[in-house]
């Protein structure tokens, strides 16, 4: 998915450029993304199986769920426990967020600079946060 955003200019949700999204898949064999868009009816990424091999662009905010708030470190722990099931998982955060956890778990972390997201609304590029993205692999320990 990507993250939510309280921007002025009316969008509110971005995605991953399609090019890096493309290198991704490329590169990892990514086969599930726990944080679709658009999102399907019911589906809840913080509790059903991932896949194999998962990227996940999760909300850079909050969510409420049976209101309750989870963050970002409802993402990092969701994937650092698929991970211990011996999935592969490529999650992406601002490296000023949640990186003690993350850096403990990955196997390799790449800077991806300021990415630029798109817009679900209209396909635009975003003017990006303005901090470097993350971009940690997560390797699965498998038995």
């Amino acid at each position: 998915m990507g993250f939510e955003t309280g921007n002025k200019d009316g969008k509110h949700y971005w995605l991953t450029p399609p090019k890096l999204l493309s290198e991704i898949h490329r590169e990892f064999g990514v086969n599930f993304d726990p944080c679709p868009y658009p999102l399907p009816k019911d589906f809840d990424g913080l509790t059903c199986e991932w896949g194999a091999s998962n990227y996940v662009n999760p909300p850079f905010g909050s969510i409420v769920r049976d209101g309750k708030k989870l963050g970002p470190t409802a993402w990092v722990k969701k994937a650092i426990l698929e991970q211990s099931k011996g999935k592969d998982v490529v999650i992406v955060y601002p490296l000023d967020k949640w990186v003690l956890m993350l850096i403990k778990a990955a196997s390799e972390i790449r800077n991806l600079g300021d990415v630029k997201w798109w817009a679900t609304e209209d396909g635009s590029a975003g003017p990006g946060v303005g901090r470097h993205i993350g971009m940690f692999i997560l390797k699965g320990n498998k038995p």
